[in-house]
């Protein structure tokens, strides 16, 4: 699929002559997602007992199908807080850039989703944990409820592996004053990674054409998902409320939901109508007053000094 001109919704013919000669006709033609192409195949009938007049769609990868899974609708986010952090976005207008990746919405011909990993996500708050609360989460959410929004200025970029995005390594703590510091207290130090973590998420989904609508919902999964005091900071950064959900298998049910989106008419029904007996998400955390006045002041701060450490890293040898 990366052969596919997204925006126009045809295969790139640049791309097709580079990989072999008559590669389109063998491809054949682009079709919504949703589209039913036919129906099965007499070997399967015939060897697994399908009805004859069952229907193929034309279907998804496991990325899409999770954004179905877990009903994403426009202006929404998913954050996975797992080993990695992974970010689903729907997308109006996306802006391609070199990190993340951009593809055609699997619900919607018109709009776009988008895909960003960060590596440093739940090994980094465990490493934190142990540091600076004794191993134990009881005392981590106790410090972020502790401490201020915005961290009274402090900001820190908690790498311990080759991040994926940016592609930087190692510690950086700075104070209010954009000095770099060599340590702060453990509660300072747990709001900020936390806060941390979850700006460079936002920062870098604009990056790519995503912006906070007010109907804007954010579904969190993942370990990092059970805890209510990060899910707070989450709430309080991107200016939305949180939700959970149960989607350990997003992208089966995702899958099932797109066949049944598919047979119950594709482009001339909404999925969000198709799927609207399924089971709501649950509220977790609603964002704070004053978190948006926090951080519009924060965000543009982290992300000059991610620059400047960046500029740093890539500096030649002398």
């Amino acid at each position: 699929m990366n052969l596919l001109q997204i925006q126009e919704k045809v295969w790139s013919q640049a791309c097709l002559d580079v990989c072999a000669p008559h590669l389109e006709e063998k491809l054949g033609s682009p079709v919504p997602s949703c589209s039913v192409v036919g129906t099965i195949s007499s070997y399967y009938v015939q060897r697994y007992g399908f009805p004859p007049g069952c229907k193929v769609v034309a279907f998804s990868g496991d990325n899409p199908a999770s954004l179905a899974g877990m009903r994403l609708e426009e202006g929404d986010i998913a954050v996975s807080l797992g080993t990695s952090d992974t970010l689903f976005l729907w997308l109006q207008k996306p802006m391609p850039a070199l990190e993340g990746h951009i593809f055609c919405n699997p619900v919607d011909p018109q709009h776009y989703m988008a895909l960003l990993c960060f590596k440093n996500g739940s090994l980094m708050r465990e490493k934190i944990r142990d540091e600076s609360a004794s191993c134990s989460w009881n005392k981590f959410s106790k410090a972020l409820k502790s401490t201020a929004m915005g961290n009274n200025g402090n900001l820190g970029f908690y790498f311990d592996v080759m991040e994926i995005t940016p592609e930087i390594i190692g510690r950086h703590r700075f104070n209010a004053e954009n000095m770099e510091v060599s340590a702060f207290p453990g509660d300072v130090e747990i709001r900020a990674l936390i806060e941390g973590q979850f700006m460079a998420k936002r920062i870098h989904a604009e990056g790519l054409g995503y912006r906070v609508m007010p109907k804007t919902k954010i579904l969190a999964t993942g370990g990092a998902s059970h805890n209510k005091d990060i899910l707070q900071v989450l709430a309080d950064v991107f200016g939305a409320p949180v939700y959970v959900i149960d989607t350990t298998s997003s992208a089966c049910v995702g899958s099932a939901y797109r066949a049944f989106h598919g047979l119950a008419g594709g482009t001339g029904v909404a999925f969000s109508e198709v799927v609207k007996s399924a089971p709501q998400p649950s509220l977790a955390a609603t964002p704070n007053p004053g978190a948006s006045q926090v951080y519009a002041a924060l965000l543009p701060r982290y992300s000059a000094l991610e620059q400047r450490i960046l500029s740093t890293a890539q500096r030649p040898l002398e």
